[in-house]
Formats: C-alpha cells, sequence, structure tokens
C-alpha cells in the first residue's frame, strides 16, 4: 500500500508540475510586448472616472498627450498627484492634455483620491488592466509621452515623475515639437 501511494503521489506531483510548465509556456508565447518609442500608441477607449461619458485617445489626435498610469493604492502616486497637477496647469496652455488611467482600482476609491489631491485633468477607469496591458506596464506610476501624430516619444518613465523631473520634461518637449 505505501508502494502505491508513493506512486500516486509521484503521478500527481507530475500533472502538477506538467501544469505549471504549461501555464508558464502559454504566458510566454501570449504576452503582450509593450510599446515601442516612435511607434504608434496604443488606442483605447475608457470610461470617464472624472465625468461622464468616456474618452478615446484616437479623439485627441492633433494633441501632445501626457499619459499616466496610477491607482488609489499606490503609496508613490500619492507623491507625485501634486506635481502631475501642476504640470497640467502649466502646459495645458500649450495645447498638452494629460490623462490619468486609474489602472485596476474601484471607482469610489479614484473619486476620493482626486477630490484629495486636487486632480482636474481627465482620468479614465482601466479596472480590469487592459489598457495597462497593451502599454506593458511593469508597475505603478508609469507615464507616457504622445505626440500630436498618436506615435509614443521621450522616455518612457517608470516611476515617480518627481524623481525624474528632466526627463518628464524632455517628454513633454518631444510630444510638443513633434
Amino acid at each position: 500500500m505505501t508502494v502505491r501511494l508513493r506512486r500516486t503521489g509521484q503521478v500527481v506531483a507530475l500533472g502538477a508540475i506538467a501544469t505549471l510548465l504549461g501555464l508558464l509556456v502559454w504566458r510566454l508565447t501570449h504576452q503582450t510586448h509593450p510599446p515601442k518609442i516612435g511607434g504608434p500608441a496604443p488606442n483605447f477607449s475608457a470610461r470617464r472616472v472624472d465625468t461622464s461619458g468616456s474618452l478615446d485617445l484616437a479623439s485627441l489626435r492633433g494633441k501632445p498627450v501626457v499619459l499616466n498610469f496610477w491607482a488609489s493604492w499606490c503609496v508613490p502616486c500619492k507623491g507625485e498627484a501634486k506635481l502631475l497637477e501642476q504640470a497640467w496647469n502649466t502646459y495645458r496652455s500649450k495645447g498638452v492634455v494629460f490623462v490619468g488611467v486609474d489602472y485596476t482600482d474601484v471607482t469610489s476609491d479614484a473619486r476620493t483620491f482626486m477630490e484629495h489631491h486636487g486632480v482636474t485633468y481627465p482620468i479614465v477607469q482601466d479596472g480590469s488592466g487592459a489598457i495597462g496591458d497593451r502599454y506593458g506596464l511593469t508597475g505603478l506610476p508609469e507615464t507616457f509621452f504622445i505626440d500630436r501624430r498618436g506615435r509614443l516619444v521621450g522616455s518612457h518613465i517608470i516611476g515617480t515623475i518627481q524623481n525624474q523631473v528632466a526627463a518628464f520634461d524632455r517628454g513633454i518637449q518631444a510630444a510638443l515639437t513633434r
């Protein structure tokens, strides 16, 4: 009986290993690849958090865009919220549109975050994480810059902009000049 029990355990363990290996192979072969700087920004249409309706990224073609992924539960996002709002107030007169993408969050928490931090630029909901997946997010916050032609420009900023102010400014300038 012990030998039979041991063999059953080995078969179950091998089955579990084969399943995990299959999942790993599937994930590696079906992984979305992040967009490349200079290439087109992945389009999306998403429900707005700041007002009713939805926002389609393609509708902003002709305008430079700063696209910032964040969430109310993200501690570093809280630290950069004020800087993003200040930059929005500085650059919107030059035609730059800021769009916040609330990533895998609850709408009520996102609204509370926006009120608490005084966020006034457009915010869309990415509750499922599908938009973030198309952009190849590795964490939060992350910021992308899109020029008037709908192409990614500048440097993709991983982490807070407060630690990468020069790269943030260069990204906005690249979006403005192309």
